[in-house]
Formats: C-alpha cells, sequence, structure tokens
C-alpha cells in the first residue's frame, strides 16, 4: 500500500490590490489632507515544488484554450455567408433581368396559331376545297432527356409507342426526338385527324396514371410521353376529288399552295398565322398562368368561275374518250361567250389532290394551259377571219382545189386525196381544205411576204403567242414567230395551223371572239373573294379587245355552221338537234415532246351554240390517239356534243328556233 501523501499547504495567491483600511481607498485622504501613502505589496512566497505524482499514475489533462478555433469557424461561416449574399444580390440584383429572361424562356413555350385556309367554291358556292381540323403531332425533345426523363432510352420508348399510330418509321421519330431544329420544338406529323390525336391522348393518360402510381412508391414517376404535344391545325381536303383538280391544284405538307389556284392565290388564301405564348409544367400547359396571344386572321374565300356540274360533264367526256382512244392526254374548255368566264376546265388523265401518293407527275398540271401544240385545222377560221376582214374574198369566193399545190420546196396535200374540188371559201372551210386555205390567204397581200405579215397580225390580235390573261402558273404563251422569221414551208404551213403553237384555253377564245361579235374579252376563272368579314369584292372586269368587225364575225359564224349542218362538212357528228350548231374539225401532226419531231396526231373539235344567239364556247383536244380514228370530227366531235348539250341545259339556253342559212359549198366549174 503507498505511503499517504502529506496535505498540501493552501498558499494565499496575492490580490493585486492595495492594502489600506479594510474598505478604504487608497486614494483617500488622512486627516491633514495629504493621501495616505501607498501601501507596499505583500511579498510573493515562494510557490512549493508539487510533488511529482507516484509512479504509475498520468499526469492530469489541461484543456487547450478554444477561442482560436472558435476565431477561424466565425471567419470560415463569415466567408460562406458573404458568398450566399454576393450570389443572391447577382441573381436579385445585378443580373435579375437576364436570369428571369432564362426561366421565362425555359418555362413559356411559343406555339404558331395556323390561319384557317380560304374555301375555293364553284360559281354557285359549293366547295372544291375546304379545310377540316386536324393537329400538328410536335414535342419538347427536351423532356426525353436522361435527365428530364429519368430513363436512358426515352426516345425509343415514345416512338415505339407512337409511330404505329402516326404511320411512321420508328428511327426516324427517334432522330427527330434526339436531333431536333430546335431544343425545345420538334414536329413528328402534320396535319392529323382528331381520331389521331385522341388515341396519343388517351396513351399519354394511361403512362402518367403509371407514373403517379410509380411516385407513389418512390420512383421517378415521369411518362415517356409527357414531352408530346399537338398543335391546332387544319388539313385540305378536296370534297369532289379529282374533279377540277387541274385548276385547282393542291397544297404541301405544310399546308402552302403548291399547285394551280393554290399557288397561285396561295397569298390570299393562307391568310395570317397568329402566336400563342404559354407557361407548361411536366409537358401540360399552366391553366393559372398568363398568356399570350396573337390571333390568327383566317384566309379569304375564293369564288370561282367553274360550274361543278358542267365540269363534270366535261371531265366524264373527256376521260371516256381518252381511254378509249388510248390517247396520251386531253382537255376541254367550256367558256361563256359573252362574259369570258370559264365555266369547265377538263384534264385527263387527272389526280386525286386528297392523295398525291398516289398520283401521276405527269399528271399533276394543268395540260388544257399548260400544253403548247399545234392546233391544225381549227386554227383556219383565223386565216379566213383576215381574208373576210381585208375584202380578199366573201363566202361565195370560188377556190380551185387541186390535189396537190406546189409552193416553195414543198408539195401540199389535203387529208384525203381527191380530184380537183370546185369549192366557195366557205367549201374551203367546211371540208377543211389545206389547199383552199393556202390559196385564200395568198390574197392578203400583193406579195407572199406581204401577205404574211398580214396573217400574222390577225394571230396576234386573236392573242396567239399572248398570255390568256389568267396568269395562271406554268402557263405556256404559245408560240408565233415574227413572219419575218417564217421559213418557206412556215409561210404556208401557218395558214392551216401548223408552225405555230398555242394552248386549248387560247384555242376557246379565238371561237368565242368569233362567237362574241368580234370582241376578244379576256378569259377569267376567279369571279371574286369574300374576306374573313364576309364582304365579296368582284374579281376586275375583263380586258375587252375588238378583234374584227361584227359582220365579219356574223358571216364567220353562219360559215361555220356548214361545217357542223353540211352533209359534206367535217363536223356533222357534233350536231344537237333544235340547235343550230357553229364549229371547226382539227387534226393536226402532233410534235413528240420527248422524241422532237412529228409523231402522232392532235385531234379538236372547237364550236359555239347556239349559232346565231351564242351563249357557250366548247373546245376539246386529244393528243397522241393510238386506237381507232383520230380525226378530229371523229372522237371530239361526239365530246363537243355531249359536254355542249349539257351546258346549254344546266345555262337554261332554250333554241332559237330559227332556220341556219344555207351556203354553197361547191359551185360548178363555168358558172
Amino acid at each position: 500500500m503507498p505511503p499517504k501523501q502529506p496535505p498540501r499547504r493552501r498558499v494565499p495567491r496575492p490580490t493585486g490590490r492595495p492594502t489600506g483600511r479594510p474598505g478604504g481607498d487608497s486614494g483617500r485622504t488622512n486627516r491633514t489632507g495629504r493621501p495616505h501613502p501607498a501601501a507596499r505589496p505583500a511579498a510573493r512566497r515562494p510557490r512549493q515544488a508539487q510533488p511529482r505524482p507516484a509512479a504509475g499514475r498520468s499526469r492530469p489533462l489541461r484543456l487547450g484554450n478554444p477561442r482560436p478555433r472558435l476565431r477561424l469557424v466565425s471567419l470560415g461561416l463569415t466567408l460562406v455567408m458573404l458568398a450566399f449574399v454576393v450570389r443572391l444580390l447577382q441573381v436579385q440584383a445585378v443580373d435579375a433581368a437576364a436570369y428571369a429572361a432564362k426561366a421565362e424562356k425555359n418555362r413559356y413555350l411559343s406555339h404558331k396559331l395556323a390561319a384557317e385556309r380560304g374555301e375555293i367554291t364553284d360559281r354557285s358556292g359549293i366547295a372544291l376545297a375546304t379545310s377540316v381540323d386536324a393537329y400538328d403531332i410536335t414535342a419538347d425533345p427536351k423532356m426525353f432527356t436522361p435527365q428530364e426523363s429519368k430513363v436512358p432510352d426515352a426516345p425509343e420508348q415514345a416512338a415505339a409507342l407512337l409511330a404505329p399510330i402516326l404511320g411512321r418509321d420508328p428511327a426516324d421519330l427517334v432522330r427527330t426526338l434526339k436531333s431536333p431544329p430546335s431544343p425545345r420544338y420538334a414536329v413528328l406529323a402534320r396535319k392529323q385527324t382528331p381520331q389521331v390525336w385522341n388515341q396519343i391522348k388517351d396513351l399519354k393518360n394511361l403512362f402518367a396514371r403509371k407514373a403517379r402510381e410509380e411516385k407513389a412508391k418512390g420512383g421517378p414517376g415521369v411518362s415517356v410521353l409527357a414531352g408530346v404535344l399537338s398543335e391546332k391545325s387544319s388539313k385540305r381536303v378536296y370534297p369532289n376529288g379529282n374533279l377540277g383538280a387541274g385548276i385547282i391544284g393542291y397544297v404541301n405538307a405544310e399546308g402552302r399552295g403548291a399547285g394551280g389556284l393554290e399557288s397561285m392565290l396561295d397569298k390570299e388564301l393562307a391568310g395570317q398565322d397568329g402566336k400563342i405564348t404559354y407557361a407548361h409544367s411536366g409537358g401540360r400547359r399552366v391553366p393559372t398562368a398568363s398568356a399570350r396571344e396573337t390571333p390568327a386572321v383566317p384566309g379569304s374565300d375564293i369564288e370561282l368561275t367553274i360550274d361543278r356540274d358542267i365540269q363534270w360533264a366535261a371531265q366524264k367526256a373527256i376521260s371516256e374518250q381518252v381511254a378509249a382512244s388510248r390517247a396520251d392526254r386531253g382537255y376541254v374548255i367550256v367558256q361563256n361567250t359573252r362574259t369570258g368566264e370559264v365555266l369547265a376546265m377538263a384534264n385527263a388523265p387527272g389526280f386525286d389532290p386528297n392523295d398525291l401518293s398516289q398520283a401521276d407527275a405527269a399528271a399533276m398540271g394543268n395540260a388544257a394551259l399548260q400544253d403548247a401544240y399545234e392546233p391544225g385545222s381549227t386554227s383556219k377560221v383565223m386565216s379566213i377571219a383576215a381574208v373576210l376582214e381585208e375584202g380578199a374574198a366573201t363566202p361565195a369566193t370560188h377556190v380551185v382545189v387541186p390535189n396537190r399545190l406546189h409552193r416553195g420546196d414543198r408539195l401540199f396535200k389535203d387529208d384525203i386525196d381527191h380530184p380537183t374540188w370546185y369549192l366557195t371559201l366557205n367549201g374551203v372551210l367546211a371540208k377543211s381544205s389545206n389547199i383552199g386555205t393556202i390559196l385564200a390567204t395568198g390574197q392578203l397581200g400583193k406579195t407572199q411576204a406581204q401577205a404574211n405579215q398580214v396573217l400574222h397580225s390577225y394571230l396576234r390580235r386573236f392573242g396567239i403567242g399572248s398570255p390568256t390573261g389568267l396568269g395562271y402558273p406554268g402557263e405556256t404563251s404559245g408560240i408565233l414567230a415574227e413572219p419575218q422569221d417564217w421559213n418557206t414551208s412556215q409561210q404556208y404551213t401557218i395558214p392551216f395551223g401548223q408552225g405555230l403553237s398555242l394552248n386549248a384555253m387560247q384555242a376557246a377564245s379565238v371561237y368565242s371572239t368569233i362567237a362574241n361579235d368580234g370582241v376578244r374579252v379576256e378569259p377569267t376563272l376567279i369571279r371574286g373573294t369574300k374576306g374573313p368579314d364576309g364582304h365579296f369584292t368582284p374579281a376586275p372586269t375583263p380586258e375587252k379587245t375588238r378583234v374584227v368587225s361584227e359582220k365579219t364575225a356574223k358571216t364567220l359564224a353562219a360559215m361555220l355552221e356548214s361545217v357542223v349542218e353540211d352533209e359534206e362538212g367535217t363536223g356533222t357528228k357534233a350536231a344537237i338537234p333544235g340547235y343550230r350548231v357553229a364549229g371547226k374539225t382539227g387534226t393536226a401532226n402532233r410534235v413528240d415532246p420527248e422524241l422532237g419531231r412529228y409523231k402522232g396526231y392532235t385531234a379538236s373539235f372547237a364550236g359555239f351554240a347556239p349559232a346565231d344567239d351564242p351563249r357557250i364556247t366548247v373546245y376539246c383536244a386529244i393528243q397522241n390517239p393510238t386506237k381507232g380514228s383520230y380525226f378530229g370530227g371523229q372522237i371530239c366531235g361526239p365530246i363537243y356534243k355531249k359536254v355542249m348539250e349539257f351546258a346549254l341545259k344546266t345555262q337554261h339556253v332554250a333554241p332559237t328556233g330559227k332556220q341556219p342559212p344555207r351556203m354553197p359549198v361547191t359551185f360548178k366549174p363555168g358558172t
């Protein structure tokens, strides 16, 4: 047992206070007024040496001073708080506007509000092209990133779900979502029906419900379809299918006009798109947040001069004949002779603008305006008009027509071999003699060059070589060389319709000019427009030009009756019981556009009725018929008859009841 340690002796510690009276003050004075002398400090006693702890006992621990540590921690906290304060000042004061703009950009989405495209109607207001509700299926690509979707393959999952509904390749959808043109906007499919969007909404709701259940169990709770959105749009539809498709045209995938009147009048039809900006969260619009919207302005409605029923009759007739003749194509024009309004413009073959994927690219234009071809004998009416107007001959003038005629370096003939014909000028037109036409137009000048100049001037007045005035996209003006440039052959072929070219509308306009007492009225397709406010604005009045005198026009109309009414005429198949009909056949050598040389024929027929009070002009042409007859009177005459009969009834045009004049076709030699 270790020996007891002696008790430690307490050594008083000096207080450091001056000695004096108890409770006294060293600053006090004595009775004499003198201050007390300062007390001497008590002597320090030496500290006794502390006994060393016995072996085996630990030395007592002494705590360090905590103040330095506290100062260091306080300094660190102060610096951290200072950093927060500086950052807070930067965010809320210095860069507040910039950060607010970034927040707005990430929070708000902007979408286009598509303007409703205007309708295209016929003259009675029947819709030929209209728009129905549709949806553009869009996406916010950011919501398909791993950070937002919480899954690494969100684009692939979404594409697998959407591809069967949208009819798209899943790989294409994945590329769109992963490499979008804009980081917050991508179009997955355009012009989808409401049924398609309803299917997608059902899928979105299903996956949203699963996401909520997953979140309740502690999962990420994010739907892979949350970023799939829609924009209300419209889809262009054509209620009558291929009826009038060549005129109306079509729109592209973006809903813009890409052909025909849809393209020509795109600005008027399209209107002005609007814009909406709204807050969104999790792929949904925040209903309580503010939104900015610029309303869309609808497009104007376009009313055409076309009559849907007459268009149907014309299109049916030409389609059947093109198929029967195994021809390349054909066209029919129906025009109001007095106003210039186009009542029908039919092309065959055609296309259905509702399904362009099945359309033949070669048939997607308007061949009646875009094809340039040599008209053949239907052009002879202009040559005879020049002869009558210039006083070079009368309908009764005798013209001796040999079987062959040598001019320049060529030997000319008619469509058939024949003995010498003794024809009147009326007979030349009725029997469509090439040789007789060459002989008659040769009287237009003292020299062939002068005759060429005169004929050229009349062809130009009739509109050959000039735009029709429709302003239609891709329209051809035809080809008419200057008379000094006519080669030896053209000097004699142009009078009977070879060596120049035109389109079907120009050809129809020639006959409307004769029917309208010699005054050419620019053809029109547009009656007027109706704006978003419902106000109808009529189209400008078409330009009128006198080409030949009224006397010449009426004489020529009577001569054209001989083509149809006289048994020796070439257009007897165009006769309509009860009506007086004026018309002209045409059969021309055709220039093959691919070969660049003559191959095949162009068959045509043009005319108007009633001949003594014209109201309707009909023109028909068929390109390269390869089965059956290729003569215009044989295959286009019957089409003329069908379409003209229908148009006269539709327009409530009654027969005049007057008998046609019987103008002589031939004469006896020596008289």
